[in-house]
């Protein structure tokens, strides 16, 4: 096209020009007659173009009636330069042949820099740790608790089980080396999905633009970041997500393109893939349900505009929704329940999550002591019990040598709530004015507690009660503190608990694991109770347990015994108390979400703000820290990101610009038009709402935060910098003259950006690959003088 345009603009000075004279149909300076018939001016009686061809005039001028000219006068076209028919939308055009190549280069070269130097380093890095354990409690069938969803985890194990890993590394700490065990299998997974996200941006935003210079700058801005590379080279969940977040929106671009054939092949494929890629998001993680917003703005978007489309009658508008319906919502829904039963079908086995569960849940994992056993039905005093609170996540009942350190409260024994199994989760049933040794004995008839009466709890590895007094609780204001007092089980009037069981009457037996139970302090009329929140180091972060003077029952307060020992009662089975599939998913939801927001950070361990992640201000230590060791520090490349950061505020002034000019009707030509507001508003602006939700919704969240959750957003800011330069710099070259120096400074400005961030690669590549021998401070170091922040720590 641009060579048939250049050789018609050559001829243009030969050519005479239509000018409408005083009389319809005549030329300036001629008598009437025919014009001569010189280059592509000549004029022919054409059929009128169909809406598959367009015609430009000689010159590339758009054909057809010229802003200014009389009505019915109509440009001369070359017949030449007329262009075939658009290709179907959501197919690559077949024609031009360098979108292909240019999607080959961009995958190989996106797959070289993620697989280079996979192998190293050979021991674990940062959050391996974590993934790479959860993977080989799959391999080996061991639950776990988690505070993601569980489709990552089981493709990292599917992964490890499939290239020969055997599930026996311990994944203890970072800098623990793999020896013979095969890691590869699990990285070189993370690794290829991390090298698919480049296609995908590229297909999107040729797509979006039907650009391939803004597809070529998205692509290698993407694989020359230093960032994203190290990002998909280690056993982490962030590339999992990412490749379905971007298959979501790959899909989403591409139906959107097979508007006009609704309900064919393509249409209905690539919907479903949307929503196959939404159930992938959503089952890797929780901020999955970003791109699931975006994708349902997006579905919104299309719906009313089909509502407003006159010619569509309201029936088939039905089908435009239940289409959606079905493979938006139910299809997604589906896969994701399904990875859930998967889950839970795999990790049968009792393992450190059990904890974090109800007593129903962890009767059916194998090894647990609640599976398939038979406990005592109705408590007895002299029992020795476990109590869980019915908080999701609450915890046992838990206390410990350990005193409350001075200024808190009473400086008495700690009495927490602790997630896990422990012998210090055992208390001893005693009746309030008695000794329990002599209902021990064998000979002496058993007692069973009932629903209203008084009774002490006693430690059983401290031999102290449990006990409460009005000083206030260590954390939790207007409540108060709970302690464990006394020697040998003597203490005072404050160990006294009512026990009542939640809608029954006084008298009633008290049924293990199936009665609610609550606890009334005699002395105050507290309610015993999990606040929740986790204690300082000094409470060895378990959970609080306060004394709540407000008497409202919520599961915080209410609790039920689990383990129950006593050899003088008759036991039963407890496969009457096997829930449910629906009440498994949904305990496991309420666990997660807790889990999520009560994240803390660890020792040592670098966090930061989300106004940190768009300015590249802090990365992350992924490996090594002194001379010697083999570092790698995750940081994105400072070129990249400062340019799209730069490129965000730039998409907002143009978007404006375009919008005021749009509505104003300044005189454009409907091909500048069309561009204007396809390319610049509706495909610019779905990316910059990708990023916009996929990042400030960080400014709002309680827990813990890291530098990798910004890569998701930073995803859509790459696609809107290639659009967005390519975009402006077509806008400058229109002013330019001749074409030839205007497609110059167009390709230029396009490869002088490649270059930059080619450059900036080169100079920062050390910190994906790793970095052996002097730190940056050191002149002799590979990173000497690129230490452009006092923040980055490389």
């Amino acid at each position: 096209i641009s060579a048939l345009l250049k050789s018609c603009g050559r001829r243009k000075a030969t050519t005479r020009r239509w000018r409408p004279e005083r009389g319809p149909g005549r030329l300036s300076g001629g008598t009437g007659k025919t014009p001569p018939s010189s280059g592509c001016a000549r004029r022919r009686r054409r059929p009128p173009p169909s809406r598959s061809r367009r015609y430009l005039g000689c010159g590339g001028a758009h054909s057809g009636s010229r802003p200014g000219a009389p009505a019915g006068l109509r440009l001369p076209a070359c017949p030449a330069l007329r262009l075939p028919a658009r290709p179907a939308p959501g197919l690559l055009p077949r024609a031009p042949a360098g979108w292909r190549a240019a999607l080959g280069l961009v995958t190989l070269l996106s797959f070289a820099s993620r697989f280079h130097r996979l192998p190293e380093p050979p021991h674990v890095c940062w959050d391996e740790t974590h993934f790479g354990k959860m993977g080989s409690y799959y391999i080996n069938r061991t639950f776990f608790f988690d505070v993601h969803p569980p489709l990552g985890k089981m493709l990292i194990g599917l992964a490890g089980y499939l290239s020969g890993y055997d599930g026996t590394f311990p994944f203890q700490k970072p800098g623990d080396r793999y020896e013979q065990h095969n890691y590869m299998g699990m990285r070189g997974f993370c690794a290829f999905l991390g090298s698919c996200l480049v296609p995908f941006a590229y297909l999107t935003v040729l797509e979006l633009s039907k650009s391939l210079p803004a597809a070529l700058l998205t692509a290698f801005i993407l694989i020359f970041d230093t960032g994203c590379i190290t990002l998909s080279q280690y056993i982490l969940l962030d590339p999992i997500l990412m490749f379905f977040l971007m298959g979501a929106v790959l899909s989403m671009v591409k139906c959107n393109s097979c508007a006009d054939r609704p309900f064919s092949a393509s249409w209905w494929l690539w919907l479903s893939l949307t929503g196959v890629n939404l159930a992938g998001a959503m089952g890797v993680k929780f901020v999955g349900l970003f791109v699931v917003l975006l994708v349902g703005l997006n579905t919104i978007y299309n719906l009313w505009d089909l509502l407003g489309n006159l010619s569509l009658s309201l029936v088939m508008f039905g089908k435009h929704f239940l289409a959606r319906v079905l493979c938006l919502i139910l299809l997604p829904l589906t896969l994701y329940v399904a990875m859930f039963a998967v889950h839970f079908a795999v990790l049968n086995k009792s393992g450190p999550g059990d904890g974090f569960f109800s007593s129903a849940f962890q009767s059916q994992l194998i090894g647990n002591n609640l599976h398939n056993v038979s406990i005592p039905e109705h408590l007895a005093y002299g029992s020795v019990v476990t109590m869980k609170n019915l908080r999701m996540a609450g915890g046992y009942l838990h206390s410990h040598w350990h005193l409350y350190p001075e200024g808190v409260g009473a400086r008495q024994q700690q009495v927490t709530a602790y997630l896990h199994k422990d012998l210090n989760n055992l208390w001893i049933i005693k009746k309030h004015d008695s000794d329990t040794a002599d209902l021990l004995d064998s000979s002496s008839p058993v007692e069973f507690v009932r629903h209203g009466d008084i009774i002490r709890l006693e430690h059983k590895e401290t031999s102290r009660n449990l006990h409460s007094h009005q000083h206030e609780a260590p954390l939790t204001r207007k409540h108060f503190q709970v302690t464990g007092y006394g020697i040998n089980g003597t203490g005072d009037s404050n160990d006294f608990w009512r026990i009542e069981v939640v809608g029954r009457r006084a008298g009633k037996l008290i049924k293990v694991l199936r009665s609610k139970i609550r606890l009334t302090h005699v002395a105050t009329g507290c309610i015993l109770g999990s606040s929740g929140k986790t204690l300082p180091k000094w409470g060895w972060e378990q959970v609080e347990v306060t004394c709540t003077p407000y008497v409202k029952e919520t599961p915080n307060s209410l609790w039920n015994f689990e383990d129950h020992i006593n050899p003088k009662l008759p036991n039963i089975s407890l496969d009457v108390l096997k829930p449910s599939f629906v009440e498994i998913l949904l305990e496991s939801h309420m666990v997660m979400i807790r889990g999520n927001s009560g994240l803390k950070p660890k020792d040592n361990e670098v966090t930061s703000k989300p106004w940190h992640w768009p300015i590249n201000y802090q990365g992350l230590r992924f490996s090594g820290v002194n001379e010697t060791d083999y570092r790698v520090y995750l940081l994105g490349n400072p070129v990249v990101w400062w340019l799209n950061l730069f490129t965000i505020g730039l998409y907002l002034l143009i978007a404006i610009s375009t919008a005021v000019v749009l509505k104003r009707g300044v005189q454009l030509t409907s091909e500048h038009k069309g561009e204007l507001s396809r390319v610049v508003l509706r495909g610019g602006g779905q990316v910059a709402l990708g990023w916009l939700l996929h990042y400030l919704p960080f400014f709002m969240m309680g827990r813990v935060l890291y530098f990798h959750h910004y890569f998701p957003a930073m995803l859509f800011s790459s696609m809107l910098t290639g659009i967005t330069w390519d975009t402006l710099l077509k806008f400058f070259s229109q002013f330019l003259s001749p074409s030839t120096t205007a497609r110059r400074v167009y390709g230029g400005g396009i490869l002088t950006l490649i270059l930059l961030i080619t450059y900036s690669f080169y100079l920062f590549h050390p910190l994906s690959y790793g970095m052996i021998g002097p730190m940056a401070s050191d002149p002799s170091s590979p990173m000497a003088g690129l230490r452009w922040m006092d923040s980055w720590e490389f």
